[in-house]
């Protein structure tokens, strides 16, 4: 993604518009990260749903973009304690390294299990399907 920084520019801006502050926000070729605090007066889908919306009309009409940008269907949301912040921000500004030796599939779901979060596979990516 040639304009990544243009791209994670556009998303702090729509956080901002929802009176949210964007704190760190990084990723690879198939997949963002972002911390942010998002408003309590608004449901955080209402907030993705923006930032999805708005992010990606932005980038389809790029004049230079020769190609469709969407995104997965889905998403995951994760609160994290105060006291936790540096260390979720490490973890966003190292995601080309972390992602050099597990896949954001594996990721996800040992974050899932490590945490005790009840999931089924087959509903977790698009276009995969499991049992």
């Amino acid at each position: 993604m040639y304009f990544k920084k243009d791209f994670y520019e556009y998303i702090g801006g729509i956080i901002r518009a929802q009176n949210g502050h964007l704190i760190e926000i990084g990723g690879t070729k198939d997949h963002i990260h972002l911390l942010a605090n998002l408003p309590p007066t608004k449901a955080i889908s209402d907030s993705i749903r923006e930032i999805k919306l708005n992010a990606s009309k932005w980038c389809n009409e790029l004049p230079e973009k020769s190609c469709k940008f969407e995104w997965q269907k889905g998403y995951g949301a994760f609160t994290v304690s105060f006291s936790q912040i540096e260390s979720v921000r490490h973890y966003i500004q190292n995601q080309q390294e972390h992602h050099r030796t597990k896949t954001f599939e594996e990721e996800y779901i040992k974050m899932l299990e490590l945490h005790n979060i009840v999931f089924e596979r087959k509903y977790l990516f698009e276009g995969e399907h499991y049992g």
